[in-house]
């Protein structure tokens, strides 16, 4: 209870009838126009920008809940028990193929940044971007040029994979190879063959710990928090919102509002928690509606840097188009898949001549030990899931200590 109670302390209290015990309100207007002048007179040096699917959309890549066009929408083919389960440890783990199917989709290097992204590169090259937090896990940040550093990949990344046994790490390239290949991805370490998953974050799992680690970090130095393109509904990310200082002014760039419920807990204390667009008492928060394109655009014209972002796009565009990188050798891996399960059968026959005279009780033996082993390797699997990273575990743990907060991947 001290520990939510500390938690609690951050979060800023004021009485919603007249706004006496709200903080200092740092924006002339609490408008677009009171963003912009804020940012114009050197107000902000230490930008947070958190983004979700919105910011991917123009790219080619669908949102998750869009009607019709949403990810979820689509999945039907899959035959799936609910939309989500395509990203739950517990169905990966016993049924891998749909997840890989819809990664050969969605997979990194088929895309472009957006202007949205290059926005966000334009902020570092300013000398105004803190850091950059993102729901998604199509490495555009990286593409666009944004530092690795300047990057948390809040719900993991296609970046990097691991072996959910051994934890074995694998390349971008490698896993696209077998993901290309149609090929379901075992680790090759001697004596393992664990099964490998791309570092994104599934339901029921741990974020990664450079999370934990960040936001402790920078959102107590946040002086402008830049939202764009994400439904706030999976929380902890959609929690970041109530992390920076009670005076810090927050932009919700993105085509509906979202974010204004607070937590019925924290209502019930009388403390405030939220986005606050519409009350009397608002102070800090403004909502442009529209596309995330449209509004880092628009934010670009009225700071009169709409030519340097347009320069940016040009000529990263050409570069990604003069350096793509030639295509995977999908083929081989095939059939290098397919010349390892004819070796496989050729020796189970060998083993089943040599073997031909072995009594039947014998075999019966040998089957029960089989299902035996099988049942363990199963057992193994499900045991790397609950398996987590420690590091992750620990920093989850702390943080959930101090805040009361949410730290596994969880949907609102």
């Amino acid at each position: 209870m001290e520990g939510l109670l500390r938690g609690l302390s951050k979060l800023t209290t004021r009485d919603s009838s007249d706004g006496a015990d709200r903080p200092e309100q740092l924006l002339q207007e609490v408008n677009f126009d009171g963003i912009i002048q804020f940012i114009q007179e050197n107000k902000c040096k230490n930008i947070i920008t958190m983004a979700g699917a919105g910011i991917s959309t123009s790219a080619g890549i669908p949102d998750f809940r869009s009607p019709e066009s949403g990810l979820y929408h689509n999945l039907a083919k899959f035959n799936l028990p609910r939309p989500e389960a395509i990203f739950e440890i517990s169905f990966f783990m016993h049924k891998p193929e749909p997840f890989f199917t819809l990664a050969k989709e969605l997979y990194p290097g088929r895309f472009e940044p957006t202007p949205c992204h290059y926005f966000v590169r334009l902020l570092h090259e300013k000398g105004l971007l803190l850091r950059h937090y993102t729901q998604n896990i199509d490495t555009l940040e990286r593409v666009a040029g944004i530092p690795g550093d300047k990057i948390v990949e809040a719900h993991g990344t296609f970046f990097t994979s691991h072996c959910l046994k051994c934890r074995k790490e694998f390349s971008l390239e490698w896993m696209k190879e077998r993901i290309f290949a149609d090929v379901t991805p075992h680790c090759d370490a001697e004596g393992c063959d664990g099964l490998v998953k791309p570092d994104i974050v599934f339901f029921g799992e741990n974020l990664p710990p450079v999370f934990f680690l960040r936001l402790k970090e920078d959102f107590p130095q946040c002086d402008l928090l830049i939202i764009m393109g994400t439904s706030l509904a999976v929380q902890p990310f959609a929690s970041l919102v109530n992390r920076v200082p009670p005076t810090t002014p927050r932009l919700l760039i993105n085509m509906e509002k979202v974010g204004t419920d607070s937590d019925s807990l924290l209502s019930l204390m009388g403390i405030v928690s939220g986005l606050d667009f519409d009350s009397p008492t608002k102070y800090r928060d403004v909502f442009w509606e529209g596309t995330c394109d449209d509004g880092c655009r628009e934010l670009a014209r009225r700071l009169d840097w709409q030519k340097e972002l347009e320069v940016l796009i040009e000529t990263e565009n050409k570069k990604l188009l003069n350096d793509q990188a030639p295509q995977s050798d999908a083929p081989a891996v095939a059939q290098e898949a397919a010349k390892a399960t004819e070796q496989s059968d050729e020796t189970a026959e060998t083993k089943a001549e040599a073997e031909g005279n072995e009594t039947e009780a014998a075999k019966e033996a040998t089957g029960a030990t089989e299902a035996a082993e099988t049942k363990a390797a199963a057992g193994d699997n499900d045991a790397a899931v609950a398996k987590a990273d420690p590091t992750a575990e620990a920093m989850a743990a702390e943080c959930a200590k101090e805040t009361g907060e949410v730290t596994l991947l969880s949907k609102v």
